[in-house]
């Protein structure tokens, strides 16, 4: 986890603990967080988060696509497929048929990256 959110999340546990069932969250009086409060607080950080046009749009419409984001950030960033797949809980297989088509607008990376291992080769 990303040292940030793990800061976030002890922060939380600190002030509120967990539930006696060891939840994160935990709705009123200690049950289990309802679909329409989890919605209505999803809609609520998202208008705090995103731009109005942001809002408007797809944009991790439903905490669902958290999991999406991440997945393509990680591919995004370079992390081997395999890698990104075990993180995941995919087979690499699963992972490049749902979210390699996802990764847009990096050709001009991938090509320097093409040009930088074709120069490598040159130099051999």
């Amino acid at each position: 986890m990303p040292p940030e959110l793990v800061r976030l999340i002890r922060e939380h546990l600190a002030r509120f603990g967990t539930s006696p069932d060891g939840r994160l969250f935990r709705g009123a009086r200690g049950a289990m967080v309802s679909e329409s409060s989890y919605g209505r607080t999803w809609r609520q950080a998202r208008e705090k988060a995103l731009t109005s046009a942001q809002v408007r749009s797809p944009l991790a419409a439903r905490p669902y696509d958290l999991r999406h984001s991440g997945v393509t950030l990680q591919l995004s960033a370079g992390v081997p497929a395999p890698e990104v797949a075990r993180r995941a809980g995919h087979g690499v297989a699963v992972l490049l048929r749902v979210y390699a088509g996802c990764i847009e607008g990096h050709d001009q990376l991938w090509n320097s990256r093409i040009d930088d291992a074709l120069c490598d080769v040159d130099t051999e």
